[in-house]
């Protein structure tokens, strides 16, 4: 069946990569490198689905998960499927939960790209095979449901959760802010914000909040 998709990439040689993968009866009807690029391409096209870079520069920092809450309750009939080169539980848990119906890894085939985007557009929800047991552990789902979501979780804001996740590893504040490209006070006033939500007291206590709940 014939699939209309936007591709979100910020890297060029993956757009153009992935657009010429991808079986004849896809029609690509945009691409766009950034968060901001992204939901202005979803909204003016209405694909049938989204093939989306976790790792996207722009927005609130939170990459996929700014273009999911952005287009939230804005766009009917579009799905998301994920594609990324992280296979980390983390990645695939949040983006899911925020809302894609699939996530695969950049190493998938274009014949199996292919085939995922048009099992998403059917309503499937579509894995890469060992990234399905992490949303089977993380929801208690059957058929790629969400079965509840994690209330305390959702409290937080996607630049929240993406450096609540980096503390929770152990990094510092300073290599949270270069990878996250913001300054080690921006960090510290996230954190701060982090553990009032969670009424958490330290970071070892956050660290431990999220190791409970399988998110690092």
């Amino acid at each position: 069946m014939s699939v209309t998709v936007v591709i979100v990439d910020d890297h060029d040689v993956i757009r153009v990569g992935v657009r010429e993968s991808l079986d004849p009866d896809i029609d690509v009807v945009g691409e766009a490198r950034d968060v901001e690029s992204a939901v202005a391409e979803v909204l003016e096209h209405r694909p049938e689905v989204v093939i989306l870079d976790v790792h996207l520069p722009g927005g609130q920092g939170g990459g996929a998960l700014d273009v999911l809450a952005d287009l939230k309750g804005r766009v009917e009939g579009t799905r998301v499927l994920a594609l990324s080169v992280s296979d980390a539980a983390e990645d695939v848990v949040s983006v899911i939960r925020a809302g894609a119906r699939g996530y695969v890894t950049k190493s998938i085939s274009g014949a199996e790209l292919s085939d995922a985007v048009r099992r998403v557009a059917s309503g499937d929800a579509v894995f890469s095979p060992r990234l399905a047991g992490f949303v089977l552990d993380a929801f208690g789902a059957a058929g790629g449901e969400v079965a509840s979501a994690d209330e305390d979780l959702d409290k937080l804001t996607a630049r929240e959760q993406e450096v609540m996740r980096l503390i929770a590893r152990g990094y510092t504040y300073r290599e949270v802010g270069e990878k996250l490209f913001i300054s080690i006070k921006t960090v510290e006033t996230h954190v701060g914000k982090v553990l009032h939500k969670l009424q958490l007291t330290n970071r070892h206590e956050l660290a431990h909040w999220a190791a409970q709940r399988r998110i690092v």
